[in-house]
């Protein structure tokens, strides 16, 4: 196939400025972040990991998210509990649940963006 992988993720925002700085302080994303051993950062893009990545469309009245919204963020994340403790000093509430991890998929937790959007941090499970 010739698609090689995601390019981009791009979604509309009240205050686009507030939200990059958001998402670059809390997570270490977006335009100028480089992940641990992914090479240096540049101005116009973030650096990542390679890994898997899913791409799966849910159902329209899904409630695994909420239902004034298209789309859910999945970022995965190395020491899920260290990236726990970091938002959580930062005043970010953040969302754990039991039966949302498994030890064949990996563990999970969620926080809300400035702006109410969904972003879910997962850890695949190790090896």
């Amino acid at each position: 196939m010739p698609v090689l992988g995601m390019g981009g993720f791009f979604f509309r925002a009240t205050d686009p400025d507030a939200l990059t700085a958001w998402y670059r302080d809390h997570l270490g994303v977006g335009a100028g972040c480089a992940a641990e051993g992914a090479g240096e950062a540049d101005a116009y893009s973030w650096q990542v990991q390679g890994g898997p990545l899913v791409f799966a469309p849910f159902k329209a009245d899904t409630d695994y998210f909420a239902a004034d919204k298209q789309f859910m963020l999945n970022l995965r994340v190395r020491d899920l509990e260290g990236m726990i403790a970091k938002l959580r000093a930062a005043d970010v509430e953040v969302v754990t649940k039991p039966e949302w991890n498994d030890p064949h998929v990996g563990s999970f937790a969620r926080v809300h963006d400035p702006e109410g959007n969904a972003v879910e941090l997962w850890e695949p499970p190790a090896g």
